[in-house]
């Protein structure tokens, strides 16, 4: 509930951000710490200045109100994690033609009934839906009751599409095979949001991201040509989105992820060799990652060294423990054993 999400390194309001804390991410409002009259005013100047909101309707009253925004600035793109009571916010035409804010936002939606409306398209959505809004067309966006969404911000620019093209996928996104991919890539980089340094890492993690982002979009609304180059250009960010989602299942193989994106295995191989990768090796790596940090998690200490790693996609306990020790320098139980202990090295000082 609400009084319980009251902690954060920094509070602002009004969109003047603070700096982040140690983990990168920015509280930029928690209205439960504001007086109750204050709580609608500064939600909708914080709407305003992050997203270029132009009304915000709320669905209960002043004192029962609460929102929690926080973000993430990971190179080019802003992630935002906005909780709360019901409403409803808008972009009219009239702001859009003010303000001149040339950007697309992608809404994952999280919890809660709601829907989202630009010009005569409206549509329902639910947990893990995902919509898209073109900032000088203007939207509507809401949902009742407790809710929560996951936006993901850049200049359009960077989508290299025809406006024409953007705006005629809106109304159809939501029947992209593509989109489930860029739903699980969205969640991921909520989950290491607070791990990512500003640099050449931010960076890459953005442009994967805006290519697939492109490939949802030309995936429903471009022209011939444009789906075969857009196509073979992001092949190499839909596998490796498509494995990260499928990663814990032992039936990963390649002959699985080739025949998924209607290629051969020969070309998958050669694929992921000039993208300067081993996909067996990439796999592995990542399942690797999954189990460590399940592992020292106080809420996986009841399970098994050996249920953990079924669990990430590993069969063999003893290939698992040559692996997890090759990669980390010491044993799966020796690293639960330094965690419980509330030992676990930073990130840096990784063995």
């Amino acid at each position: 509930m609400p009084g319980e999400l009251h902690t954060a390194d920094t509070c602002t309001l009004g969109g003047d951000l603070a700096l982040p804390g140690r983990g990168g991410m920015v509280l930029v409002l928690d209205t439960g710490d504001l007086p109750v009259g204050d709580r609608i005013a500064a939600f909708e100047a914080v709407a305003a200045g992050e997203g270029g909101v132009s009304s915000v309707q709320e669905e209960e009253p002043g004192g029962t109100v609460w929102k929690r925004l926080e973000l993430w600035h990971l190179g080019p793109l802003t992630l935002f994690h906005t909780q709360g009571t019901g409403m409803r916010i808008s972009r009219s035409l009239r702001q859009a033609r003010r303000d001149a804010m040339d950007t697309v936002a992608i809404n994952i939606h999280r919890q809660g009934a709601g829907g989202f409306a630009w010009t005569d398209h409206r549509q329902r959505i639910g947990p893990n839906s995902a919509t898209m809004q073109h900032m000088p067309a203007g939207y509507e966006y809401w949902w009742s009751g407790l809710g929560s969404t996951l936006a993901l911000m850049f200049d359009t620019e960077r989508l290299s599409l025809p406006e024409e093209t953007i705006r005629a996928s809106i109304p159809t996104l939501e029947h992209s095979p593509i989109g489930r991919l860029l739903i699980h890539h969205v969640h991921g980089l909520h989950g290491i949001a607070d791990r990512i340094n500003a640099g050449p890492e931010a960076d890459a993690l953005a442009s994967a991201t805006v290519e697939l982002a492109r490939a949802w979009v030309v995936s429903v609304a471009g022209d011939d040509p444009t789906r075969r180059a857009v196509a073979r250009e992001t092949l190499l960010t839909r596998v490796l989105a498509y494995a990260r989602a499928h990663l814990r299942e032992p039936d990963l193989t390649p002959q699985r992820i080739a025949w998924a994106h209607n290629t051969s295995v020969r070309t998958l191989y050669r694929l992921c060799e000039d993208g300067g990768l081993s996909l067996e090796k990439w796999i592995i790596r990542r399942r690797l990652e999954g189990a460590r940090s399940d592992l020292a998690a106080p809420g996986h200490a009841h399970r098994t060294i050996d249920a953990v790693a079924r669990s990430w996609g590993f069969t063999n306990p003893t290939f698992f423990s040559r692996r997890f020790r090759q990669t980390y320098g010491t044993t799966p139980s020796q690293w639960r054993r330094l965690s419980q202990q509330g030992r676990v090295l930073s990130p840096q000082d990784d063995p």
